[in-house]
């Protein structure tokens, strides 16, 4: 259905257009994939531009407390489907890529909370965190997309769906806020 590519991390938020963040029991419509370019090939039925954006309030003084704020974000104009083939299992496919980018954020976060007090901390830690999530974000995308066959895999799908599920539950601590 369709190749995720990792949205890379923002200080500015609103470069990029209308952007949904993600939520606890909000659920992705089709009305919100707005763009009409089928980058991808006409094999492809839908693709949701998701990742997560983030803001850093910190000081010139290593000593003093960051603020780092993550959010998940799905890009209503850099997302799309194909209206001849859409249905409500496409559309499932879809979400969990949005919730799979929640998932990561949520490692992000946890990580964060750990490992960065201080500005100093940022400076030193952040980008070698943030590169380790981001790969292992990427790769599990392209794992989700290979194992479903695009969700094609019905029986894949279903066990995607569980895992996907176990891990927002198991990281519940570490939502935005």
């Amino acid at each position: 259905m369709k190749w995720i590519y990792l949205l890379s991390l923002l200080i500015t938020a609103p470069l990029f257009g209308q952007k949904i963040i993600w939520k606890e029991g909000q659920k992705l419509n089709w009305s919100q994939f707005k763009s009409e370019t089928n980058r991808k090939g006409s094999n492809v039925v839908a693709y949701t531009h998701c990742g997560w954006e983030y803001t850093v309030v910190k000081s010139t003084n290593p000593n003093v407390p960051v603020k780092i704020e993550i959010v998940t974000i799905f890009n209503e104009d850099k997302s799309w489907k194909d209206p001849k083939r859409i249905n409500d299992y496409v559309l499932n496919h879809e979400q969990k890529h949005f919730d799979i980018a929640e998932i990561y954020a949520r490692k992000l976060r946890k990580e964060v909370m750990e490992k960065i007090k201080t500005s100093g901390d940022f400076d030193r830690k952040f980008q070698s965190i943030y590169n380790k999530i981001s790969n292992e974000y990427r790769n599990f995308q392209i794992l989700y997309d290979k194992d479903t066959q695009h969700g094609i895999n019905t029986e894949k799908q279903a066990e995607y769906n569980l895992i996907i599920a176990r891990e927002l539950d198991y990281l519940k601590n570490f939502k935005s806020s």
